[in-house]
C-alpha cells in the first residue's frame, strides 16, 4: 500500500460509481486501498458486513445448493462450479470435499467478511467474499440462477455482524517463517528426510523442522527429484493433459484458502499473458508472465512417487501446482508421469 491519504467511504463509492465497469481489485489497486476496503465503503448500500465464521459459512451453504466458488492469489484465478457439500468443520483447518468444490480452509487467517449485492442490468449478483487482516480476498462465494436464495438469505442473517461501520481496520498478516541458514549437513539432512517420505502430507513438516522455504528445498534437493523447466512448459502441460483427456489435479491458494480442481481439462486458451481455461465446471485465468521458475518434483510415497509441476513467483511463493488425478492408496497415473517427466527442460539444467 503506498504513502497517499486513503479516500473516505464516500470518495471511495463514487470512483466506484465512475468506474462500473473495473474489477474490484484493480480499483482498490488505483486508490491505494485494500480490496476489503473498497467493499466496506459500500456497506449499507448494497454491502452487509458479516462474520468470518468459517464453520458456520461452510455448513449453511451446504443448503444454498449450486454456486461458484472462487480462490485466487497475485498470479491465478481459480473457479469452480458446484455444491460445499462434504463439509469438514474445523479450528485449524476446515474443508470442503464435494465433487466439484474441493477446498483446504485455515480459519485463522480470515478476518473480514461481506455479503454483496451487485446490480448488473435487471439482475442482483449476490455473493459473500472474505479477506485476511491485511484485505486481501482469500475466497469468494457467487450465487448462480440455480442457488436457492432463500437459504442464502438465511444464512447471511445468520451471520450478520453488528458492525456495519464503512470501514475496516486492516492489521499485519503474519509472514512465514525465515529461512535457516544453509549448510552442507542442510542439504545431507534434506535429501535423507525426503527419501523417507512416505506421504505426500508430511513434506510441509518437514520443511518446518529444517526451516527450509519450498522453493529453497526443491532448488537444493538434487536432479534425481527436482528437475527445472522451461517457462514454456506450463503450457505445454496444459496442451497435453487436453490433447490425452487425462484427469489431473490444479492447487490455487493463498495463506487462507487452497482450492482443487480434480478432471480434465479441454477448452484451454492463451490470450496475451493469460492462460484460460474454459470448462463446464472449471474456469481458471493463470498470468504465464508471472511465473519466475517450473519445476518438476518427485516426492516418495507407500505407493511409489508422485510427480508434481510447480510455479513459483518472483517473490519465491508457489502460484498454481498440478498433480495427475489420484487417490490415497493409488499409484500414479502413468500418462501424467509420462506428461511431467516429457515437458521441456530449462536449457541451463546443469547451471540450476
Amino acid at each position: 500500500m503506498d504513502q497517499r491519504v486513503k479516500p473516505a467511504p464516500h470518495e471511495i463509492r463514487r470512483t466506484r460509481a465512475e468506474n462500473p465497469k473495473m474489477r474490484e481489485r484493480d480499483l482498490a489497486a488505483q486508490l491505494g486501498i485494500s480490496e476489503a476496503e473498497l467493499v466496506a465503503a459500500h456497506c449499507g448500500e448494497g454491502v452487509t458486513r458479516v462474520e468470518p465464521r468459517v464453520n458456520d459459512l461452510l455448513t449453511g451453504l451446504e443448503p444454498v445448493g449450486e454456486v461458484m466458488a472462487l480462490t485466487r492469489n497475485e498470479s491465478a484465478v481459480h473457479e469452480k462450479i458446484g455444491v460445499y457439500d462434504k463439509v469438514v468443520t474445523g479450528e485449524h483447518t476446515a474443508m470442503a470435499l464435494g465433487e466439484n468444490i474441493d477446498l483446504r480452509i485455515f480459519p485463522k487467517v480470515w478476518a473480514h467478511g461481506f455479503a454483496v449485492e451487485k446490480r448488473d442490468g435487471d439482475e442482483i449478483r449476490r455473493s459473500l467474499q472474505f479477506f485476511d487482516a491485511a484485505g486481501d480476498a482469500v475466497h469468494k462465494v457467487h450465487l448462480r440462477p440455480a442457488s436457492n436464495l432463500y437459504a442464502y438469505q438465511k444464512l447471511v442473517d445468520q451471520l450478520v455482524s453488528s458492525n456495519q461501520e464503512p470501514t475496516v481496520v486492516l492489521g499485519a498478516v503474519a509472514e512465514d517463517d525465515m529461512p535457516g541458514e544453509l549448510t552442507p549437513q542442510t542439504i545431507d539432512d534434506l535429501r535423507e528426510r525426503w527419501s523417507k517420505l512416505t506421504d505426500t502430507h508430511q513434506f510441509f513438516g518437514m520443511l518446518r523442522t529444517l526451516k527450509l522455504s519450498r522453493q529453497q528445498a526443491v532448488r537444493m534437493i538434487g536432479q534425481d527429484y527436482a528437475w527445472k523447466l522451461d517457462p514454456s512448459a506450463v503450457m505445454a502441460m496444459f496442451q497435453g493433459a487436453s490433447a490425452s483427456g487425462q484427469p489431473i489435479m490444479c492447487f490455487v491458494g493463498n495463506r487462507g484458502c487452497i482450492q482443487i480442481h480434480s478432471g480434465p481439462v479441454k477448452s484451454v486458451s492463451p490470450m496475451g499473458p493469460w492462460i484460460n481455461v474454459f470448462d463446464e465446471t472449471f474456469h481458471l485465468h493463470l498470468r504465464a508472465d508471472h511465473i519466475a521458475e517450473a519445476w518438476v518434483v518427485r516426492k516418495p510415497t507407500k505407493d511409489g512417487h508422485v510427480t508434481s509441476l510447480e510455479a513459483y513467483g518472483a517473490d519465491g511463493k508457489m502460484i498454481i501446482q498440478f498433480f495427475g488425478k489420484r487417490h490415497e492408496g493409488e499409484v500414479e497415473r502413468a500418462d501424467w508421469r509420462s506428461l511431467a517427466e516429457g515437458l521441456p527442460r530449462l536449457a541451463e539444467q546443469s547451471a540450476a
